[in-house]
C-alpha cells in the first residue's frame, strides 16, 4: 500500500543509527522565500485556505524537496490548528500574523476549553495521507504540533506576543487556571500527533517555541512538565516502524539535560547552542537537531560554506570510540526567513552533504 521509503538517512539519525552522511531538512521550508509557494498561497487565497485544502498543503510540501536534495519532508500546516479547533476563531490578517477572535483569560474561558474532536481537524490528517502517498517513498514525512505551553501562549495573548503579558500574568496570578489550559493542551496535542501517525507521519516533533521565554522553575513547571506529558502519550510505533519524536525549546540551552530526559529521541537547539559542548554534556543519550543561524542564508554561498562546516565540525562524526553513534540532524536554529535567496539554500544543502561525508571519511 505504502512506497517503500528510499532515503531514511534522516530517520536513522534520529535513533542514533549509521548514516552515510548528515541529513538536512529545514524548519518552514515550505514557505514564502520560494516564489512557487508563494503563487500557490495566491490560487489558494489565504494561509488557512493553502492549510485547509489537501492538494494545495501537498503542493507546497512537495516544493523544496523538487528544488533541493532534502532528507524529510514536514506537514505543511500550522501550530495553531488546535486551538482553532478548540473554537477560538483563528485568522490571518496579510502581515500582521495569526489573532484569535476569543482570548482564554478568566474562569469562565478555561473551564469552557475541551480536547477537540479530531473530526474538525480532519483536514490536516487527510493532508498527511496525501503528502506522504505524494512522495512514493522519496523521503519521510514529519508530522507536528505547537507545545502545550506555546499554544496556552496564543491562546491567552490572542496572537503572538513582544512581552507575554497575559499569559505570565495569568501564569503567576492563577497558576490553577493556567494548569488547567495546559492539561487541555497537552491531552489534544498528543490525540493530534497520534492521529498524524496513523495517518501516515514517520516523526513527529513538539515546537515548544516560547519556552525560552520563561524563568528557570517556571518553564520546568508551565512547559516541559506538558511537553513530558505529551511524549509519553505520542506513540513510539507504527505499522512495525519505530516513530522518532523531536522536541525543540526555542532559548531552552539553560535546561538541555531536562529536556533531553522529558522522552523525546532527539532534542533541537537553536543556534545560541555549542553543538560540541550540548553532545559532551548528554554524552549521545539523544541525537541532536540544529543549529545554524537562519540570518547565515543571506550571506555569500561562500560564508553559507564556512558556517555550515563549522556547525559539522562543532558535532565531529557520530561514530563513537566504542562503535555505537551519536545522531545529529542538520537544521536552521529557527524558520527560515522569507527573504532568503532560494539559489543560498542550495548552496548549505550540497555543503551539508559533501562535508559530512567527508567527516565520516576521516578526511
Amino acid at each position: 500500500m505504502t512506497a517503500v521509503l528510499q532515503n531514511d538517512t534522516f530517520l536513522r539519525a534520529c535513533l542514533r543509527q549509521p548514516t552515510d552522511y548528515t541529513p538536512l531538512w529545514l524548519m518552514r521550508q515550505a514557505g514564502r522565500y520560494l516564489p512557487e509557494y508563494r503563487a500557490t498561497r495566491a490560487k489558494a487565497g489565504s494561509f488557512m485556505g493553502l492549510a485547509t485544502n489537501r492538494d494545495y498543503a501537498t503542493e507546497v510540501t512537495l516544493q523544496p524537496l523538487e528544488r533541493y536534495a532534502l532528507d524529510a519532508a514536514i506537514l505543511f500546516s500550522d501550530i495553531l490548528t488546535v486551538p482553532d479547533a478548540m473554537g477560538l476563531g483563528l485568522s490571518f490578517a496579510q502581515g500582521e500574523g495569526p489573532k484569535f477572535e476569543k482570548v482564554v483569560r478568566d474562569e469562565a474561558a478555561v473551564a469552557a476549553l475541551e480536547v477537540p474532536d479530531m473530526n474538525k481537524l480532519r483536514y490536516v490528517f487527510d493532508a498527511v495521507s496525501s503528502i506522504r502517498q505524494a512522495l512514493n517513498g522519496r523521503v519521510p514525512l514529519i508530522g507536528f504540533s505547537g507545545s502545550p505551553w506555546t499554544l496556552a501562549c496564543y491562546m491567552v495573548e490572542g496572537g503572538g506576543s513582544d512581552d507575554y503579558r497575559h499569559v505570565k500574568a495569568l501564569m503567576y496570578s492563577r497558576p490553577d487556571l493556567m494548569e488547567r489550559i495546559l492539561a487541555v493542551n497537552a491531552e489534544a496535542v498528543a490525540q493530534y500527533l497520534n492521529a498524524q501517525i496513523e495517518a501516515g507521519a514517520q516523526a513527529v516533533m513538539l515546537f515548544d517555541s516560547w519556552g525560552g521565554v520563561l524563568a528557570d522553575g517556571a518553564f520546568q513547571r508551565f512547559s516541559l512538565a506538558y511537553s513530558r506529558q505529551v511524549l509519553a502519550k505520542v506513540k513510539t510505533e507504527h505499522a512495525g516502524q519505530r516513530i522518532p519524536r523531536i522536541l525543540f525549546t526555542k532559548g531552552g540551552g539553560l535546561w538541555l539535560d531536562e529536556i533531553a530526559d522529558a522522552g523525546a529521541d532527539v532534542v533541537g537547539l537553536d543556534w545560541t547552542v555549542n553543538l560540541a559542548r550540548a553532545r559532551k554534556q548528554l554524552n549521545d543519550r539523544v541525537a541532536l537537531q540544529g543549529n545554524l543561524d537562519p540570518n547565515v542564508l543571506f550571506a555569500p554561498p561562500e560564508a553559507i560554506a564556512e558556517q555550515a562546516k563549522a556547525v559539522l565540525d562543532s558535532f565531529g562524526n557520530p561514530l563513537r570510540a566504542d562503535g555505537s553513534h551519536g545522531g545529529h540532524v542538520f537544521n536552521l536554529g529557527h524558520g527560515i526567513s522569507q527573504f532568503t535567496p532560494p539559489e543560498h539554500v542550495s548552496a548549505l544543502v550540497e555543503t551539508v552533504h559533501s562535508h559530512s561525508r567527508r567527516l565520516r571519511a576521516g578526511a
